[in-house]
Order: C-alpha cells, then sequence, then structure tokens
C-alpha cells in the first residue's frame, strides 16, 4: 500500500472540530467520493480509498452532494456481472 502525506493547516483541523485522524478519515473520503463522481474511480475503489466497506462508501455519498449511481449502461452491465 502506497502511503501519502498530507499537510493540512492547524487551522483547518480546528475549523472540522476533530482529531487529526479523523480528519485524515474525512479527507480520504471527500478525495474518493469526488474522485468517484468524477469517474476516474469505481465504487469499489473509491471505497477502498476511503477505507471503508463499498455499502458504507455508497451510503455515504448524499453527504457529499454525489449521487450514488451514474453509471453508462456497460457500466451497469459490467457491476451486475460482478455482484
Amino acid at each position: 500500500m502506497t502511503q501519502v502525506l498530507l499537510q493540512v493547516p492547524d487551522e483547518a483541523v480546528a475549523a472540522l472540530n476533530c482529531d487529526p485522524e479523523q480528519v485524515g478519515r474525512e479527507v480520504s473520503l471527500a478525495a474518493a467520493a469526488k474522485l468517484y463522481e468524477m469517474g476516474r474511480l469505481s465504487s469499489s475503489a473509491a471505497a477502498c480509498l476511503a477505507g471503508v466497506p463499498r455499502t458504507v462508501f455508497l451510503s455515504r455519498l448524499g453527504e457529499f452532494g454525489v449521487a450514488t449511481f451514474c453509471l453508462s449502461e456497460d457500466e451497469l452491465r459490467a457491476e451486475l456481472a460482478d455482484a
């Protein structure tokens, strides 16, 4: 697994009103949601990036204003075949 070091200003941590570990989880989830929305990651890959099960990831997308499913017909068929 690759580790990425992210510097977060103290003001941002204070504004989020949580400890640095929680900030890391929030940033990972937000990045995963955005990359999923952009079509750069599948829901499975985005969930892995966020460090949560796929069902949890999908259920939390609404918090970021991201549609849960925005798949093309071919993508939907591939998802169904994997199920």
